[in-house]
């Protein structure tokens, strides 16, 4: 069993983060939740949840979001809380994911810039050299916003952007976010069947691999 912090900031793309924290609880593991006001705002709109103007609400809210004894393993923390236990160092973790995550939020991590806990815990997982990972979701990227993500893959972070593929042939929503999901996971080196891996080119028929349709993580 592994301890998670999950960071939601206020970019688009937060069925990521609800798929990611699902696939992280069934895979046994532990998650730390904090999410910025910004994220509060589109988690309403993209997820048609209120956490609360600064997620008060969300520890809640997940019971019935993801099932009881799901939300058991997860702790749900204030964006403000720099006193919470992912701040420090000392507070072992197996991995940060900023998922989704903005620019703004991408680059105050870029130079150490920590205004809450979301970024803080970023800034650990650095200091620490331990797993850090950001899933920004934006599109057209600046010379600002690359300039930024070459900062952070040079200091040993994972820039893994929200780029579903669809050599798979998804067949719905759940399959292109799942496809993400997956590559997270991997990257933190938790086993899991979530995203739809490549069989080759061996098996044209569409019941046999290339054209499956990958199961939703279950609630």
């Amino acid at each position: 069993m592994t301890r998670y912090f999950l960071g939601i900031t206020g970019a688009s793309g937060h069925p990521y983060a609800e798929a990611l924290l699902r696939a992280l609880v069934a895979c046994g593991h532990d998650v730390d939740i904090a999410i910025t006001e910004a994220a509060a705002k589109v988690m309403r709109q993209e997820l048609g949840l209120d956490p609360g103007a600064r997620g008060e609400l969300l520890a809640a809210a997940l019971p019935g979001r993801i099932g009881a004894e799901a939300a058991r393993r997860v702790r749900v923390f204030a964006s403000g809380a720099v006193e919470a236990p992912p701040s420090s160092g000392t507070s072992l973790t197996g991995g940060v994911i900023l998922c989704p995550c903005s620019m703004g939020t991408l680059a105050r991590v870029s130079v150490g810039f920590s205004s809450n806990l979301v970024e803080r815990a970023a800034d650990v997982a650095l200091k620490e050299g331990r797993k850090l990972l950001l899933v920004p979701r934006e599109t057209p990227l600046s010379v600002v916003h690359l300039e930024n993500m070459l900062r952070l893959a040079r200091l040993g972070a994972i820039v893994l952007p929200a780029m579903p593929g669809f050599y798979h042939r998804p067949q719905s929503k759940a399959d292109l976010v799942n496809h993400v999901v997956g590559k997270i996971l991997d990257r933190l080196g938790v086993e899991n069947a979530v995203g739809a891996r490549w069989q080759g080119l061996d098996e044209p028929d569409e019941d046999q691999g290339l054209g499956r349709s990958v199961p939703e993580v279950p609630a």
